[in-house]
């Protein structure tokens, strides 16, 4: 008469796999302020994204010391950034803040992921704490070969530079007492020299 295995607990032959050892995060591996700006300032930089592209109206910001990105406010207007949004390391604007990038690609990027980039130009534009510009730059070329097309902001779509423009003109528009006023775009140059600035404030 066969017995039944039923109700008896299985043996298992295979050897026991040990726990794995969670450690906590050093210091070094937290905070983003260990990412160096880039392999050949002014033209070839990193960009540690913030807001991917399309993704949902919340404006995230990098705590540089924790290394986690927190949620600075919600967008009032419920517009979404057209292009993903991030900044360089080690640079240091006038605004007091990192140099701002918008960095445009053919699919959106995760947030806290850094890309390398180069620059085609830059938004000048001045909010209610003074200037604010935005460069707009793309992939190095290498790691990007669909935007390699692209050499400087004349090269962007023009529907695209109108929905840039627009949404910073108009994505703080329910919050009180703020404001943006866009002044146009700067090539190349102007936007070299606001990475170059912005390192060399960063040393100070």
């Amino acid at each position: 008469m066969a017995h039944s295995l039923r109700g008896r607990p299985r043996r298992c032959s295979a050897p026991r796999r040990p726990c794995p050892e969670f450690h906590r995060p050093t210091e070094s591996a937290m905070s983003f302020n260990h990412v160096p700006a880039g392999k050949d300032l002014p033209h070839d930089f990193n960009v540690i994204i913030e807001i991917p592209a399309q993704s949902d109206p919340v404006k995230y910001e990098a705590d540089k010391e924790l290394g986690l990105l927190v949620v600075d406010r919600f967008i009032g207007t419920g517009m979404r950034y057209p292009v993903n949004y991030g900044y360089i390391p080690q640079t240091l604007s006038g605004d007091g803040d990192p140099v701002d990038v918008l960095v445009i690609t053919p699919f959106p990027l995760l947030a806290g992921s850094i890309v390398r980039s180069r620059v085609l130009g830059m938004l000048q534009m001045t909010d209610e704490s003074g200037v604010d510009a935005k460069l707009v730059a793309v992939p190095h070329d290498k790691v990007c070969p669909m935007t390699a097309n692209l050499k400087s902001i004349d090269d962007v779509p023009e529907y695209l530079k109108d929905q840039i423009k627009h949404f910073f003109e108009q994505y703080k528009a329910l919050e009180k007492g703020k404001w943006v006023k866009v002044e146009g775009w700067a090539g190349i140059d102007a936007a070299h020299k606001e990475i170059t600035d912005g390192a060399a404030n960063y040393k100070k």
